[in-house]
């Protein structure tokens, strides 16, 4: 097991990556705060592995939700299907939910925790490679609403963060090299070594080699949460989290939530954001060709679908990271060095929307 924290004073909190960490109760159960326990799930995620986190909350008062899979359901409307169940349950302000599933159970679920009764804990329990890289570290929560993606949502850090990677093994091929995105963008926007190395080890990731993935997941953990420790809310470094999410997060809305996975949208938006990088002469194009070949050797998509310039700007428009109606975009200075840049032109962002 590799343990690491995300130091926040007193709310900091452990992040356990290693095999078989969902059976371990005494690892994660200190992290609950009563004898009240949510845990939510989905339908995917439930059968496999629902029934030996339920086993391990003997003495515990507590009740499990299963939720539909995919992005189209983290609304509003299932986030007050969790209310009512943690309103079925009697839980107080001290109770927890465990957040067991990819981003959409940890955002979905956090979501509700910050809003019940102001706020309770919640523990991180993520099973997809995306969740234990991103997702579930940092404290973004949120739900979606057909104008875009994370519109609705609040910061509220989980208690703990169990990365078991034995759940990968059941992880789709496609859904797993969705993650391998996540994993590509801490080496784009901040570690040259990082993304060197996983250059040279893409064919153990591609298999799933468990001590390579373990330390690619453990390297992409420490990152984020060193940003996250020194700017929580974003206000400033942590914005460069979102290289390529700008450009993802509208090709996710326009083309509808699901038809891409976040991380393929994130491969896409990452090679956007890296071409326009080019066009303002920020960074070398050999930079975004060799950010092109690596996403390629994880079998990600490399080129947007077709989809109205005009509306995914308007999408874009809506990004959280705007201020005073201004888009904001992270380009980069190639491999290892990004930026916040404002007032990028829309006339050069359109230019590398059109259809090639």
């Amino acid at each position: 097991m590799i343990s690491l924290d995300v130091a926040l004073g007193e709310r900091s909190y452990p992040i356990h990556v290693g095999a078989g960490l969902l059976a371990d109760a005494p690892l994660w159960r200190s992290a609950i705060g009563s004898r009240h326990v949510l845990v939510v799930s989905n339908e995917t995620i439930a059968p496999l592995y629902l029934a030996r986190v339920e086993a391990s909350l003997r003495g515990h008062l507590h009740a499990s939700l299963v939720l539909p899979d995919g992005e189209a359901h983290k609304t509003l409307a299932t986030c007050a299907r969790v209310f009512e169940a943690l309103a079925a349950l009697g839980a107080h302000r001290d109770a927890t939910i465990l957040a067991l599933g990819g981003g959409v159970i940890g955002d979905l679920a956090g979501f509700a925790a910050a809003c019940w009764m102001r706020g309770i804990g919640f523990v991180q329990m993520p099973t997809t490679l995306l969740a234990m890289v991103d997702s579930s570290v940092g404290g973004k929560t949120g739900v979606n609403l057909p104008a875009g993606k994370n519109l609705v949502g609040a910061f509220h850090q989980p208690r703990a963060v169990i990365a078991d990677t034995t759940t990968l093994a059941t992880l789709p091929e496609r859904e797993y090299r969705a993650g391998l995105a996540e994993v590509v963008k801490y080496g784009a926007i901040g570690d040259p070594a990082f993304f060197a190395w996983l250059e040279r080890h893409a064919d153990a990731l591609n298999a799933r080699d468990g001590g390579v993935l373990a330390e690619a997941i453990a390297a992409s953990c420490r990152h984020k949460a060193g940003v996250v420790a020194r700017d929580e809310h974003e206000q400033g470094e942590r914005a460069l989290l979102n290289f390529g999410h700008t450009f993802g997060h509208a090709l996710e809305s326009a083309t509808g939530y699901g038809t891409l996975l976040h991380g393929e949208a994130v491969a896409i938006g990452m090679l956007l954001a890296a071409r326009l990088s080019a066009d303002l002469g920020r960074a070398s194009r050999d930079d975004a060709q060799r950010l092109a070949h690596l996403l390629a050797a994880f079998g990600l998509p490399t080129a947007a679908p077709t989809v109205d310039p005009e509306r995914l700007l308007s999408l874009m428009q809506l990004d959280k990271k705007n201020l005073g109606g201004r888009l904001r975009l992270i380009l980069w200075r190639g491999i290892g060095a990004a930026d916040i840049v404002p007032d990028v032109e829309a006339e050069a962002i359109r230019g590398v929307l059109a259809p090639s």
